[in-house]
């Protein structure tokens, strides 16, 4: 929505240049690290099988699907294959609460696949997908930055 502000805020005479800066300036977190090299770091996320679900948001909205996934392979992290890794979680905003039977197949669907690569965690890029898949994941659920942070 950030990015939108711009075109929204186009007509309005007091905050159309603003708008415009700050839809220039936003960037996702993976569009900030996609060019650091990472590989020297000695980095939590390194010697676990990790599956990665790329939220809607980040793969349909912002179109950058599989930037994550390049970040933490440069980074030295083991990721699992995921099928259908383009299909939705089922939190999908508002989904999870106006259409629970759905989000809950989709959930199920989406463990399934995210789990068949038998990973030790599984790493988002959204609060709300972290939230619904770790509801019912029987490995742990982060985000994906956390695998970025030091080892202690």
């Amino acid at each position: 929505m950030v990015r939108e502000y711009g075109d929204k805020l186009r007509e309005d005479p007091a905050y159309a240049h603003k708008a415009k800066r700050v839809s220039e300036l936003a960037r996702d977190l993976s569009e900030v690290l996609e060019g650091e090299d990472l590989s020297l770091l000695d980095l939590a996320g390194r010697g676990r099988k990790t599956a990665v679900h790329c939220p809607c948001t980040l793969q349909h909205a912002l179109k950058l699907g599989g930037r994550i996934e390049t970040i933490l392979l440069n980074a030295g992290v083991e990721l699992t294959p995921v099928r259908d890794g383009h299909l939705c979680c089922g939190s999908a905003g508002t989904y999870s609460v106006l259409q629970p039977e759905l989000s809950q197949r989709l959930l199920t669907n989406k463990l399934a696949a995210l789990t068949e690569g038998n990973p030790e965690q599984i790493v988002t890029a959204n609060v709300g997908c972290q939230l619904h898949l770790a509801s019912r994941a029987e490995v742990p659920v982060k985000h994906w930055i956390e695998l970025l942070e030091p080892e202690d």
